[in-house]
């Protein structure tokens, strides 16, 4: 098998020969490996590039696939779609650096992210602009949209490519094995250069490189075509150049692009953190030691920090006295520059232990016991994947992870976590989550002071304090107030950072924060809890934000809009489409959603852990094409019952049901419950494909059926991610119900 795949990029012996199979085969084979990649590389990139697009990266994703479903119904079609793809792309970068600079440089430009002030949904870092009493507001969705059609319009030509290889290729399931061959090449060259931190620049490069080589397949490579990919390379870098006039170091981690410049490190445009020397200021990183140390109880010995970052918390924890900390962070760009660049080189002290892992995995697969568990300003200001509506620290903030945290935390230990939580009801419900597993009621502190909190507040910086050893609590009721100092004192004569009142003189108070408990007052709605299947902290109700409701309609309509116009015309007959393949896509989108969260949830939320998830993907569908080649008859009956029979297991089975327990049900039964429909599903779409008598069309139209289940998503958050399960499976048995499609044309090879 892999000898007769690799012959296939033999060149034609033939000097002037029209295209073969073995050319055809070439380019199915090229065009998976260059729509992958390119689809990750514009993920990537847009979401630095474009203001607050890093919330919404599965518009990218989506519009690609809208994009080569286009292509695939448009092979036939005379125009060719590749051709201007150079110009359709640099014009694409050139309106999101056009976006960013206007952004940037016009203070009174606003972005509304579903009413920022009082949302629906909470996204960090879109605040910072009021958008009532800015000069102009441009609305999220509509960018987006901008966006979405760009986009698709850059993968169309890509999509003939492959709709026209497809339709020239004999055997259906080969041919569709050497379009996932290629994928997987995609996956694995794009995970090796994130391994690399590779920036931008080689990633389009790539895609450019490969794109050019069609065109000079097709004779088509001019040099204005090569002129406009030089001036959309150059565009990509153009926002790292700038960034370097300006002083700022600019590296590509796996997740976003981190700018440094001095101590401040931002993400993706967005302030993220800053590194503060313990001599110069920062007590907020000291109050829970000196709290303790201020109650009486025994100091901190042993400490894990979740989002240690550049090594603020690590800092102050070892100069207070720490015999150890685990220090854990997910970006590995962050840590090396914590490492590098701290000016008290905290990561340096034999104490601590650096760890580049997801904080859940962590958690679950340590053995340590602590006295002190931090929640270090986790806050990751990107999604998980483009498949899914969760962010990177979604699994931290669940019952189920609080959990975890109190398994390794000793009998008298503490948790801790703040942020700038922003709203009020984030705060009810971190506390209510913390009081439903510790059993004892967390004390809520708010710089500045705040008697009370309401939950239609806002909220800025707080921390929860979870402890069932009553001596913190008691500290409060004894002294009712402490106070800190956020820079060391000096030639006071005060020991340390805090002091009671009595003991501090009013002339000294000044630049001091006052702390006490702050009292939640709950005051709208029903406060909820996140869980592992409904793990959306920030989302205030378990509904639809009415964002995610535009933006579904907006982007739903331009789908259906762009899939009509370039839907093949027949006269005398209306434009149609594969159904049954078109709802076989809808519902693979949603087992690969659910199948996303769920490794997530069992090895953590790192990159490493996503494109392991893809290549495994990829790999059942492969599987499933190699078995369909070698079996004389497949029936689908089969196939379709072990499909529902595996999708049923998973609807009645909690996504906690795998935590904890042995091998076999910590990975082995999770993952056969998550990979067994694909296979299943993989076998169902290969046996309606090899039936075709088009298949441009037929693929196509499986994948816009791909685009209706990434938009079908969203309703996660409202029904979680064990029951959009109920929706795959409501689309499989619509694949059952609607007819196959064409039947085969006399004379198409069998497969």
């Amino acid at each position: 098998m892999l000898g007769q795949i690799a012959s296939l990029f033999e060149r034609p012996t033939v000097a002037g020969a029209p295209p073969s199979k073995r050319m055809h085969g070439a380019n199915l084979f090229l065009a998976g490996f260059l729509v992958l990649f390119l689809e990750l590389a514009c993920i990537r990139w847009f979401a630095f590039a474009v203001v607050f697009l890093q919330f919404f990266t599965n518009v990218v994703l989506i519009a690609s696939f809208l994009g080569m479903s286009c292509g695939c119904l448009a092979a036939r079609a005379k125009r060719d779609w590749l051709r201007i793809f150079p110009w359709l792309a640099l014009l694409t970068v050139l309106a999101a650096l056009a976006m960013r600079a206007i952004y940037q440089c016009w203070s009174g430009l606003a972005i509304d992210v579903g009413h920022q002030a009082s949302p629906q949904v909470v996204f960090f870092g879109t605040e910072y602009r009021n958008p009532d009493v800015a000069q102009f507001t441009v609305p999220v969705e509509f960018i987006a949209a901008v966006f979405f059609i760009l986009v698709a319009l850059m993968f169309v030509g890509l999509g003939q490519v492959l709709g026209r290889a497809f339709d020239a290729y004999p055997n259906r399931v080969m041919a569709y094995t050497l379009n996932i061959g290629g994928s997987i090449a995609g996956i694995i060259g794009f995970s090796v250069l994130s391994f690399l931190q590779a920036p931008p620049l080689v990633w389009f490069a790539v895609a450019c490189a490969g794109i050019g080589y069609l065109l000079y397949q097709d004779r088509a490579l001019t040099g204005r075509r090569i002129l406009a990919l030089i001036a959309l390379l150059t565009g990509v870098v153009a926002p790292g150049v700038a960034g370097d006039r300006l002083g700022y170091e600019t590296r590509w981690s796996p997740y976003y692009a981190v700018l440094r410049k001095d101590n401040s490190i931002s993400v993706n445009t967005i302030d993220h953190q800053e590194m503060v020397p313990f001599d110069k200021a920062g007590g907020i990183y000291s109050l829970i030691h000196l709290l303790q140390r201020n109650s009486g109880a025994k100091p901190f010995q042993n400490v894990l920090i979740i989002g240690a970052g550049s090594g603020n918390d690590l800092d102050h924890a070892l100069r207070l006295g720490v015999n150890r900390v685990d220090a854990v962070e997910i970006d590995p760009v962050i840590q090396d520059i914590g490492i590098r660049k701290n000016a008290d080189h905290p990561y340096q002290d034999s104490r601590a232990l650096r760890h580049l892992d997801d904080g859940r995995h962590f958690l679950r697969t340590t053995g340590q016991k602590y006295d002190l568990v931090v929640y270090a300003l986790v806050d990751s200001l990107i999604l998980h994947s483009s498949y899914a509506s969760i962010r990177l620290e979604s699994y931290l903030f669940t019952n189920q992870a609080f959990a975890d945290i109190k398994r390794v935390l000793r009998p008298d230990g503490v948790f801790v976590t703040y942020n700038y939580f922003r709203q009020g009801w984030i705060v009810e419900r971190v506390a209510a989550m913390a009081e439903s597993v510790w059993g004892c009621k967390p004390i809520v502190l708010s710089l500045p002071h705040l008697e009370t909190l309401k939950s239609s507040d806002r909220a800025g910086f707080t921390m929860v304090i979870t402890t069932c050893n009553p001596s913190m609590a008691e500290a409060f009721k004894q002294h009712g107030t402490f106070w800190l100092n956020s820079v060391p004192p000096r030639n006071t004569g005060i020991d340390g950072f805090t002091i009671q009142p009595d003991r501090l003189p009013p002339e000294l108070r000044a630049g001091w924060l006052r702390i006490a408990p702050t009292e939640l007052v709950h005051d709208e709605g029903t406060p909820l809890a996140a869980s592992d299947d409904w793990p959306f902290l920030y989302l205030h109700d378990r509904t639809i934000p009415n964002l995610t409701i535009r933006s579904m309609l907006m982007l739903g309509t331009l789908g259906v809009a762009l899939v009509y116009i370039f839907l093949p015309k027949n006269k005398g007959r209306p434009p149609q489409i594969h159904s049954r393949l078109f709802w076989l896509g809808a519902a693979f989108m949603l087992l690969e959603t659910k199948a996303v969260v769920q490794f997530a949830l069992l090895f953590g939320s790192t990159w490493l852990v996503n494109s392991l998830v893809f290549f495994t993907v990829l790999a059942m569908i492969l599987l499933a094409n190699l078995y369909v080649l070698r079996t004389r008859q497949v029936h689908p009956a089969w196939h379709y019952a072990g499909l529902l029979i595996f999708l049923g297991i998973g609807v009645f089975t909690p996504m906690d049901a795998f935590v904890g327990g042995g091998w076999f049900r910590h990975y082995v039964f999770p993952c056969a419950l998550a990979l067994g429909p694909m296979f299943f599903s993989g076998v169902i779409f290969a046996r309606s494909f090899r039936e075709v008598a088009d298949p441009d069309l037929a693929f196509g139209s499986n994948i816009a059926g791909s685009v209706v289940g990434g938009l079908s998503e969203s309703f996660s958050m409202l029904i979680g991610f064990r029951y959009l399960l109920l929706l795959a499976i409501l689309f499989y048995v619509l694949s059952i119900w609607v007819p196959a499609g064409r039947q085969r044309l006399p004379g198409v090879a069998s497969a």
